[in-house]
Parts: structure tokens; C-alpha cells; sequence
């Protein structure tokens, strides 16, 4: 997989419920190639951050720009459209059809035939299928889920389910992939895996990532640049060995340093 140009600009974003403020006044710069963390207590703001990245959510003010065009207000297709594809923190798979149909799925949005030719199935609509079936089996063998292919999803274990999921978004071929927990729920062994996938997909796919876990093991291991929220606020911005000395980040969000997989 080629790089894809990634280029996200987060600027003074707030998000307001009513009298509640989720987000106030947040920044964020994500290059493309890069593997950016979010990290924060429960309630900081991190998934609602990403909602607004990948349309759920509208920004109440500020501005939210993808390779030089502001997404703050478009609708969730047109910004997968545009190149921005997600997993979730529970599973949005659809239980009763097969790993290979919900990858399918994936691919609608770039798919050029209308109805007419594909109910006539001309050559045109055959060679295209084609296309789109070998970079899903290129998906398939990169996440290790070929024995698994034409099983129903609602049959798989849950790890296997979360590593289906990343499986449907890679399938989007997205500029920025954004992962909301994607080790949540997950065995030691599982994490080991996933791990591997998201590193060799940085590393050799080129893919540009915002991931947002509460693994600091992992986040520590595999983060190129981490942002802390807190109480909706921009705690913190910087390197992993900056983040995780940072007496800030330590009193607010992991109270010791143990919490944070380092020596005391």
C-alpha cells in the first residue's frame, strides 16, 4: 500500500452538550506517516474528539482541516469519501454475515458501476469485482484471518472480531485511519498481534494512525507522538519519554509513574 497524503489540522475545537463542555479550545497536528495517541482518564474528551474528526459529532467552534479542506461540517460519508476511515470502541460489525461480506461492505465507496450494469453484470462491473476482491484477500493475509474468511462474525471470538473490524476499515484504502480502543477487551497474546499489524502498517504500508487506547504499555511502545486530554482540556503534547516523565500528566491522569509501566 502506497502512502497517502494525511495531513489533519485540529484547531481551537470545543464541543458543548448543552451546558456541558466536552472539548475546549483543542489542537492537533497529525503529518502524514505518522502514529499519533490520544490518552486521558475516562471521560476526557477522547472519543468525542475523534467523533468530531470523523463527522458523528459537529464541533460547536473551531476548525477541523484534511488535506487543505475543512471537514468540521460534512456528514461521516463524505469524509470516508475524502479518505478518513475508523474502527470503534464496541464493535460495528454485522453479526450475522461473513468476515468477507463486511469487508465487502467496505469497498461500495469505490465502486464506479450504477445498478444497470451491475444487474446485467457487464465485463466492465466483472473486472472491477476482481479488483476489489484482491485487495481484500491482501487484507486478509496481512491480518492473518484467512481461516476465518467465510465464517459468520457473530461466531468469532472477540479478538478476532476487533481484528475483522481494523480489516473492514483498511478495506475503506483510508489516508488517516483512526482507532478508538482497538485493544480493549483483548488476551495478552491478541494485543501481541494487533501490535504487530498497526506497526508494520505505519512502518512498512505508510499508513497515518490516531489511536486512542488505555494501554499506556502499548501506547508507550508504539506512539510516535502523544497528546493528553483532561477534562476535555489539552493537558499535555509531546514524545513518549517527555509524556510519561511529565508531573502534570502523572498527578491528573495516572496519579505514579508505576501506572505508567515505568520505574519508580
Amino acid at each position: 500500500m502506497e502512502k497517502r497524503r494525511a495531513e489533519l489540522q485540529v484547531e481551537g475545537l470545543c464541543l458543548n452538550f448543552g451546558g456541558i463542555r466536552a472539548i475546549s479550545n483543542v489542537d492537533l497536528h497529525v503529518s502524514t506517516g505518522e502514529l499519533v495517541a490520544v490518552i486521558g482518564p475516562n471521560g476526557a474528551g477522547k472519543t468525542s474528539l475523534l467523533n468530531c474528526i470523523t463527522g458523528f459529532y459537529k464541533p460547536s467552534s473551531g476548525r477541523i482541516v484534511f488535506n487543505e479542506v475543512e471537514i468540521g461540517n460534512l456528514p461521516t460519508h463524505e469524509l470516508t469519501r475524502l479518505g478518513i476511515g475508523r474502527t470503534f470502541q464496541n464493535i460495528e460489525l454485522f453479526p450475522g454475515m461473513s468476515v468477507l461480506d463486511n469487508m465487502l461492505l467496505a469497498r461500495h465507496i469505490h465502486c464506479s458501476y450504477g445498478f444497470g450494469p451491475a444487474t446485467l453484470f457487464w465485463p466492465s462491473v466483472k473486472a472491477e469485482e476482481i479488483r476489489h476482491r484482491r485487495i481484500l484477500e491482501e487484507i486478509i493475509d496481512f491480518l492473518e484471518i484467512q481461516h476465518v474468511r467465510t465464517e459468520l462474525v457473530g461466531s468469532l471470538p472477540y479478538g478476532m472480531r476487533k481484528r475483522v473490524e481494523l480489516g473492514r476499515a483498511l478495506a475503506l484504502e483510508p489516508n488517516l485511519l483512526v482507532l478508538d480502543e482497538p485493544f480493549a477487551g483483548m488476551t495478552l497474546e491478541e494485543k501481541e498481534d494487533m501490535v504487530r499489524f498497526l506497526l508494520e502498517l505505519n512502518g512498512a504500508w505508510g499508513q497515518t494512525m490516531i489511536l486512542v487506547e488505555h494501554d499506556m504499555s502499548i501506547i508507550m511502545s508504539i506512539s510516535q507522538r502523544i497528546m493528553v486530554l483532561n477534562f476535555g482540556e489539552k493537558l499535555a503534547e509531546g514524545l513518549p519519554e517527555e509524556i510519561q516523565g511529565h508531573p502534570e500528566v502523572i498527578k491528573a491522569y495516572l496519579g505514579d509513574s508505576t501506572d505508567l509501566g515505568l520505574e519508580a
